[in-house]
């Protein structure tokens, strides 16, 4: 048998993961209280079972019970088991639960950047012992499906490190979460093209506009080359999340086009990668 161990951070994705992996063919318990994980086990060791793939969900809602599953996790050494841990950042947190309407489970009596912080230092141990942690800040659902899939189902290499490229314009502002910003202004630009204004970086003839710049093809080289030396080391230093921004004027033409290499890079290199064109279709008769 086959144990997952899903866990991490109250809104941070722990329901989806479960849900894809009912749909990919797993037996899924969620809130399962880890006193009585002995007990299951012992149950579905019965020969009328036929469970050979089992994803448990543990985490804060069960409340002081949560410090049992220490205790208990020896008992799954006997089986094949993972434990994926599912991180989120504050902010990102506190939005999923203001628009779902949502209670977080320890902000009862008090903030939720309060419960939040309480919870964080809950799961400090299980955070340390997870075979991965997966960082849902700039992660679409059906990108957390595509991951999974990729680890459990086609045994694919997870680098252990999410890449989240960001494309925008400067005259819409930096992202403030961005660790890396690549400025692509200094490039051909499509926007003075009149046939080309109106398209984005996503078309075959902006694409080839730009490449027509023997320095995009250069810059290209220096980029993939650095990201690729830095993206290891970062894994190595602990980090799970890497945000890249692109931008050029608009976020619209030169920055898309660069981010959609780079992106098609880091993919070959089996790293999980979401591209996200924040300013794209913004301005759309001044947009660069």
């Amino acid at each position: 048998m086959e144990f997952i161990i899903v866990t991490g951070m109250s809104g941070a994705g722990k329901s989806t993961a479960i849900k894809c992996f009912e749909d990919i063919g797993y037996y899924c318990i969620d809130n399962l209280p880890p006193s009585l994980l002995p007990n299951f086990i012992e149950l579905i060791n019965d020969k009328n079972h036929q469970y050979k793939k089992i994803v448990l969900g543990i985490d804060i809602r069960g409340g002081m019970l949560f410090n049992e599953l220490f205790l208990n996790l020896d008992i799954l050494k006997q089986f094949r088991h993972t434990i994926l841990f599912f991180e989120c950042a504050d902010l990102e947190l506190i939005k999923r639960f203001k628009e779902t309407r949502r209670i977080h489970p320890l902000a009862k009596e008090q903030r939720i950047q309060d419960a939040l912080e309480e919870e964080r230092l809950f799961l400090i141990d299980i955070k340390q012992k997870a075979n991965y942690i997966v960082d849902t800040t700039h992660i679409l659902p059906k990108d957390v499906k595509e991951l999974l899939i990729n680890i459990f189902e086609q045994n694919n290499e997870f680098m252990g490190l999410v890449i989240t490229i960001i494309v925008f314009g400067f005259k819409y502002g930096v992202p403030v979460d961005a660790d890396l910003v690549f400025d692509v202004r200094f490039l051909k630009n499509p926007y003075y093209n009149k046939h080309l204004r109106a398209h984005t970086g996503n078309t075959m003839e902006v694409r080839n506009y730009v490449f027509n710049d023997m320095n995009t093809e250069i810059f290209l080289n220096k980029l993939t080359d650095m990201v690729g030396f830095l993206a290891p080391l970062y894994t190595k230093e602990g980090k799970n999340q890497l945000v890249i921004g692109i931008g050029c004027t608009g976020g619209k033409h030169r920055s898309v086009v660069v981010a959609n290499e780079l992106g098609e890079y880091l993919k070959k290199n089996k790293y999980m990668v979401n591209i996200e064109f924040r300013d794209i279709e913004k301005d759309t008769k001044r947009g660069k």
